[in-house]
């Protein structure tokens, strides 16, 4: 029985062994299964057969680099047996073996925008599509080089970090590939709860206010005769109302917050993550902070999002940490010149390296063996970027992200027809249905106009334009294109003759703002009234046609060169009631200003005589009882000057409005129009460079068709039909000259022909499209008008080039003629015989 049940047990044993391993199998095959489908998924997408040298196979020092990091992970894994493997030598896109610091190759780029962090980060946020490693827990086992990660516009994270940091290296900076762990959000370029960067207001450093210093003589306030009690029970009914509202509001961000909250991860800390490190020093940095290759924004090393790091390298060494990670990396220390934080692989760095005394010899002997031994060069091409992959920067032109609340699309240059490059959504519930806001970017319009925004509730449109507009116009907000409605127009004052800086109207006034001019205005306002119903049914603008004003009012700056009391601070024209205010600059020690009121009026005598100035037409204040007051005649001169200068303000008034309706009526072609504007050095886009160069080219093709005709011996086919030449008559010479011109003039006759047939051949064909199209116009797609109207633009192109080439054929060919008649009578071989007939 002791023998069946030790049996029984022994059995038992072999069972759960059997089990185990049988588990173990199955998971290291479905490892490998999946490793080995991942690669071949990946080697079957990259084209292996145009690649250098250097990517299938390693140099004898790279060989021995292999052999050291195998050996350095051996005595890795023997010290730190809870530790995860390293990450060194992943396969690349040929399946060989290649230490991850000879894959980061620094390239500077041609481009400024790349030259700074943020410029560089960007590009490859944009330019490539992220994908998720096979494994969330466990570094992938291949690696591509940045090259092929640039060219298929695809990576995970550590593609993503690689040719970041090639870059950054490139720039300048001190840049580090990181080997470490990260949040769910972080390692799945989940932004769905991040405010969109382009939302984010600056932080505005809050000034406490000065206080004043309480003056000895200074004057008592009134005493305060209210009831302290009456205020006290204010003041805490005041301060329990709004404690109930903080508190209101407090549970309701608390709500939102805990709506908002991400479920917990079951995989929270052994998520893996490459990102970039950049440490001080270099570029003047200031301070060492983290990128994140997905989303391109800088975080500090302390960040919450980072919960651990393994190891980092660059195109020179390899790091491990040697740091605890309990607290993620808030204590971790970047002085990779202590080996006591950071374990390095190769002795060969530039970081000094802190040595302890009782150590300082033993690692002078280590250094004087591993001396010789240095990171061999990337194997990788430099990276190139090219300018139309530089422009368009997403891939196929397009890219959309969503943040919390917001919706972000991109587009490259030139690939809509208005220009949009960039469109940010605002939307007012979590789901993302009621759009609140959309605001556009623009670039590379003929119009200037660079954003625009739309607010969904109020339905007002505000476009921002940059300098160069055909009317210097800086900014416009309205609701409607309808003129004498509410709108805002801003100016660029420096480029407009009058000054205009702003113009605010709506239907029953309009202000106007200036600035640096030389009469001192800044500030006009003008109150218009109803129009008659003649005027309304007045199509033409004219200035008998424009609203009728009410009041005019002018304010003006200080004039230093006159005195106070004679330089006018505010004027208004009181049209109907046919009065004029001038109100003057306050002179110094003075609380008041001197005023005068002019009244309009034309009263007649007892005799009907016309009375054209009396004292009480003016009303004066003159401040300061010792100044004499004008005389008559110079209040009159004054009069008649403000009623000429009404006049002319009048004008200016309708021409204003003549303005606005100006341009109104150019912001509605630009807006139908949508033309962009194409750099004269871009030869790709500029069609009329590009014709230049293509008419060039023609004409450099004809050059050299005319010299190969000119060197090719016409009369070689006749003297050999002749057979001897040695001696010849004048009537076989003559007969050769005619054949050869006789035979010249029936090509030249067939080239002709053949030109005239191909060009009445592409005619009949657009005819008969243009038949089809009109028999089939109801019925057809937009897709088939496309196509119908690409078509015709490129037979009438053909048609044209034919009609061309056929005009210039038959005006040189008669001088061709006659060039090959002299040539003839010039050869050698016949001149002699018919030196009588040249």
């Amino acid at each position: 029985m002791e023998v069946l049940r030790e049996h029984g047990e022994e059995e038992e044993e072999e069972k759960k062994v059997f089990v185990i391993k049988t588990l173990m199998f199955l998971q290291t095959g479905l490892t490998h299964l999946n490793l080995t489908m991942f690669i071949v998924h990946l080697c079957f997408s990259i084209d292996t057969s145009q690649l250098p040298a250097s990517y299938k196979m390693n140099s004898a020092k790279e060989q021995m680099l292999l052999q050291l990091a195998d050996n350095f992970h051996r005595q890795y894994a023997h010290l730190c047996p809870d530790r995860q493997p390293l990450f060194l030598h992943p396969l690349n896109e040929c399946r060989v073996e290649k230490f991850v610091s000879t894959t980061v190759r620094p390239t500077l780029q041609p481009y400024p925008e790349l030259y700074n962090w943020d410029g560089c980060a960007q590009f490859v946020s944009d330019y490539l599509t992220m994908e998720p490693l096979s494994s969330p827990i466990t570094p992938p086992s291949y690696l591509p080089s940045p090259t092929s990660i640039l060219k298929y516009q695809r990576g995970n994270c550590f593609g993503f970090s690689l040719l970041l940091c090639s870059l950054l290296i490139g720039a300048g900076y001190d840049a580090y590939c990181v080997n470490g762990y990260a949040t769910r959000e972080i390692c799945m370029m989940d932004e769905t709860r991040e405010v969109c960067p382009l939302l984010e207001k600056s932080k505005e450093v809050l000034k406490e206010p000065v206080k004043e210093k309480i003056k000895k003589y200074a004057v008592k306030p009134p005493r305060d005769l209210r009831s302290k009690f009456e205020l006290q029970q204010v003041a805490k009914k005041e301060a329990d109302t709004e404690a109930a509202q903080k508190k209101k509001q407090k549970e309701e961000e608390e709500r939102v917050m805990e709506a908002e909250k991400p479920k917990p991860d079951p995989l929270y800390g052994l998520r893996v993550h490459a990102w970039v490190l950049v440490l001080s020093g270099k570029r003047e940095v200031p301070e060492s902070f983290f990128i994140n290759p997905f989303t391109a924004h800088s975080y500090s090393t302390t960040d919450d999002h980072f919960l651990g790091i393994e190891s980092i390298w660059n195109h020179k060494n390899y790091w491990v940490n040697m740091q605890d990670c309990w607290n993620g990396c808030k204590d971790l220390t970047f002085d990779l010149g202590d080996p006591v934080r950071w374990e390095f692989m190769l002795l060969g760095t530039d970081k000094p390296l802190l040595l302890l005394p009782e150590e300082e010899e033993e690692e002078l002997d280590k250094e004087e063996e591993e001396k010789g031994f240095d990171m061999p060069a990337s194997w990788v091409d430099p990276i190139q970027i090219s300018r139309k992959e530089f422009e368009t920067r997403c891939p196929q032109g397009k890219k959309v992200i969503q943040y919390k609340n917001a919706k972000l699309e991109k587009w490259a240059p030139y690939l809509n027809s208005n220009g949009l490059v960039k469109r940010l959504t605002i939307y007012e519930d979590p789901e993302c249905i009621r759009v609140l806001e959309v605001k556009e970017w623009f670039e590379n319009r003929e119009d200037m106009m660079n954003m625009r925004e739309l607010n969904k509730k109020t339905e007002v449109t505000t476009e921002y334009f940059s300098p160069g507009h055909i009317q210097g116009l800086k900014a416009h907000t309205y609701k409607t294109m309808e003129p004498e409605t509410e709108r805002t127009m801003e100016f660029y004052s420096e480029m407009r003759v009058d000054g205009l800086q702003k113009r605010v109207e709506n239907a029953k006034e309009m202000t106007e703002y200036f600035e640096g001019r030389s009469d001192f205005l800044h500030y006009r306002h003008t109150m218009f009234g109803k129009r008659t119903k003649r005027a309304q049914k007045l199509l033409v603008n004219t200035e008998l046609n424009a609203r009728p004003i009410v009041q005019i009012k002018e304010q003006f700056h200080r004039n230093p060169e006159k005195p106070a009391d004679e330089d006018v601070a505010e004027c208004i024209f009181m049209i109907l009631e046919e009065r004029i205010m001038l109100t003057y600059h306050c002179k110094d020690d003075y609380i008041t200003a001197s005023k005068k009121e002019f009244i309009k009026r034309k009263d007649v005598d007892n005799k009907g005589n016309e009375i054209i100035m009396t004292s009480d037409m003016c009303i004066s204040y003159q401040v300061g009882s010792f100044v004499k007051n004008k005389k008559l005649l110079h209040l009159y001169e004054m009069m008649l000057k403000l009623m000429e200068a009404e006049k002319q303000l009048r004008h200016q008034v309708w021409e204003s409005e003549t303005e606005v309706l100006e341009i109104l009526k150019i912001r509605e072609e630009e807006a139908a129009a949508s033309k962009l504007t194409v750099s004269m050095y871009d030869t790709e886009r500029n069609e009329k460079s590009k014709q230049q160069r293509e008419t060039m080219e023609r004409l450099m093709q004809e050059e050299r068709q005319r010299q190969v005709e000119q060197d090719l011996d016409y009369l070689a086919p006749f003297l050999i039909q002749m057979g001897s030449t040695e001696k010849m008559s004048k009537w076989q010479a003559l007969r050769l000259k005619e054949d050869c011109l006789s035979d010249f003039k029936h090509r030249l006759i067939d080239k002709a022909n053949l030109i005239q047939a191909r060009f009445e051949k592409e005619t009949q064909e657009l005819q008969k499209k243009q038949q089809w199209y009109q028999q089939n116009q109801l019925s057809m797609t937009l897709e088939d008008e496309d196509a119908y109207l690409t078509y015709c633009s490129d037979a009438m192109f053909r048609i044209r080039i034919l009609e061309i080439r056929l005009n210039r054929h038959k005006e040189m060919a008669p001088q061709k003629y006659i060039e090959l008649e002299e040539k003839l009578c010039k050869d050698p071989r016949l001149a002699e015989y018919l030196k009588f007939n040249v």
